[in-house]
C-alpha cells in the first residue's frame, strides 16, 4: 500500500508521537490529573482577546462575495504589508513587503524553500539536537539532511565540526533559535561567526549557501536575552516562522518566510517560493488565519507569555529537588536535561522509568542527541508542581 520511504518513516516514527500514545494509555488507567504529560509542545494559552472580536467581524462579512476566496499565492497584499511592518520592528531590519511570503505554517514555508532551492542530493545541515521533521522536510524534495552535533550541555554551535561538515553538496544550513528542544538562543557573536563561515564556504564552492533560521519561539526569551537577527548578518539569510505560538493560532496554519533585504537575486528566489507554495498544493495560507493574523499585528497584541516565566521556574525547582542536571532554557518552553548517571546515558530507559512514575518525556535521540530527555513545560503549573515526587522517585 505504501512507498518504501513512508514505510520506513512509520517504522521509525517520531518519539514525540510514541510518548503521546503512551500517555493515552496511562491517562485511561490512572486518570488525566494523575499523569504528568511533558511530551508535546502544544501550548495551552488562549489566543489574545482581539481574536474573538476579529472572528465576529469576519462572520458578519461571510455573506459577501469572495469573503474567503482565492488570493495571490503569497497571501493577501494588506496582510503582507502588515507582516513586513511586524518583521521590521521584530528583527530591527528594514524589509519590504516583497521580501515576505505568507505560507501554510512555518512547516509549509520550510518545504517551499527546500522545493525552490534543492536539487536531488543537495544537503541541508542542521544543528543537533533538532526538530525531527527537518529531516522529513528535506527528503520531501530530494535533499539529504545531516546533523552536526552541538557542544554538549551548553548547546553552542560547534564551528569546527560544522566547518568540516560543509561541502560542495551543502545548500542550506538550518538553525532553530530559540531552540526546540534545548531552549538555547545562539548569541550575536555565534551568528556573526556563522555568517563569516558561510561567506567563506560560499566563495569556496562558487554558489550561495543559504542560512535558514526557524524562529517560531522568537517571542519567548527569558532573563533579558536577545535573539539576534540573521537578516542583516548574512546576505543569503532566510527567516521562517509562524503565529502558532505567539498568537495561539497553531491550527490556522499561518506562517511566513522573510528574505534578507541585501540578498542578491532575491526577486528570483521569491518567484520560486510563490510557485512552490502553489505546486506543493498549499496554494495559499488559510484566508481566515491571514485575516486574524493581520488584525493581531495591527493591534499589536500577543498571548500573555509571562506565565511561561513562572512555569520555567517551577520546572527548574522540580528538577533541582530531584537532582537532575539541566541547561536553563533561555527561550521557548522546553527543558532538555541530561539523563542521570545511573542510567548510563540511556535516555529510552530513563523515559521508561519516568513512565512508571506516570511522567511522559521524550528521549533525546528523537532529536538527534541521545543521553538527554525533552520536557515541554507549556502545561498548567499544577501539573509541574504535582510531578515533583514522581521525578524524585524516578531519579532515585
Amino acid at each position: 500500500m505504501l512507498s518504501k520511504q513512508i514505510t520506513g518513516y512509520l517504522d521509525h516514527s517520531s518519539w514525540i508521537r510514541k510518548m503521546f500514545e503512551a500517555g493515552g494509555v496511562l491517562k485511561a488507567k490512572y486518570g488525566e490529573d494523575n499523569v504528568y504529560d511533558f511530551s508535546l509542545g502544544n501550548p495551552d494559552l488562549p489566543p489574545p482577546p482581539v481574536m474573538a472580536e476579529a472572528m465576529r467581524e469576519l462572520a458578519d462579512k461571510a455573506h459577501e462575495p469572495f469573503a474567503f476566496g482565492y488570493m495571490p499565492n503569497f497571501g493577501y497584499p494588506d496582510a503582507r504589508r502588515a507582516l513586513a511592518n511586524f518583521v521590521n520592528a521584530e528583527q530591527g531590519v528594514e524589509v519590504a513587503e516583497t521580501d515576505v511570503i505568507i505560507t501554510c505554517g512555518a512547516a509549509g514555508g520550510l518545504n517551499a524553500l527546500f522545493r525552490a532551492v534543492l536539487d536531488p542530493g543537495d544537503e541541508v545541515l542542521g544543528i543537533a539536537p533538532y526538530f525531527v521533521e527537518y529531516g522529513f522536510y528535506t527528503e520531501n524534495h530530494g535533499g539529504v539532511f545531516k546533523a552536526v552535533p552541538a557542544k554538549p550541555d551548553t548547546f553552542d554551535i560547534d564551528f569546527e565540526a560544522l566547518d568540516a561538515a560543509i561541502n560542495h553538496h551543502t545548500r542550506v544550513v538550518l538553525i532553530n533559535s530559540p531552540n526546540n528542544p534545548t531552549g538555547k538562543i545562539y548569541p550575536a557573536e555565534q551568528i556573526a561567526k556563522l555568517a563569516e563561515l558561510l561567506r567563506k564556504k560560499s566563495s569556496q564552492f562558487v554558489k550561495p549557501i543559504f542560512l535558514l533560521a526557524d524562529e517560531p519561539y522568537r517571542f519567548l526569551a527569558y532573563d533579558g536575552v536577545k535573539v539576534p537577527s540573521v537578516l542583516d548578518a548574512y546576505p543569503y539569510a532566510v527567516v521562517g516562522s509562524s503565529f502558532s505560538k505567539n498568537l495561539a493560532l497553531a491550527g490556522e496554519r499561518v506562517g511566513y518566510l522573510v528574505l534578507s533585504p541585501s540578498m542578491p537575486g532575491k526577486q528570483e528566489l521569491m518567484s520560486g517560493l510563490i510557485l512552490a507554495n502553489r505546486i506543493l498544493g498549499y496554494v495559499n495560507a488559510p484566508a481566515i488565519g491571514q485575516k486574524l493574523m493581520m488584525r493581531a499585528l495591527v493591534s499589536g497584541t500577543t498571548v500573555d507569555a509571562s506565565v511561561y516565566v513562572e512555569r520555567r521556574a517551577a520546572m527548574a525547582k522540580v528538577l533541582d529537588d530531584a537532582g537532575i542536571g539541566y541547561f536553563m532554557p533561555q527561550g521557548a518552553f522546553y527543558f532538555f536535561p541530561r539523563v542521570p548517571d545511573k542510567f548510563a546515558g540511556d535516555d529510552v530507559a530513563f523515559c521508561a522509568r519516568l513512565q512508571e512514575e506516570r511522567i511522559l518525556a521524550v528521549p533525546g535521540r528523537g532529536f538527534g542527541m541521545p543521553g538527554y530527555v525533552r520536557l515541554a513545560f507549556c502545561v498548567d503549573r499544577k501539573i509541574i508542581e504535582n510531578s515533583a515526587p514522581s521525578f524524585k522517585a524516578a531519579a532515585a
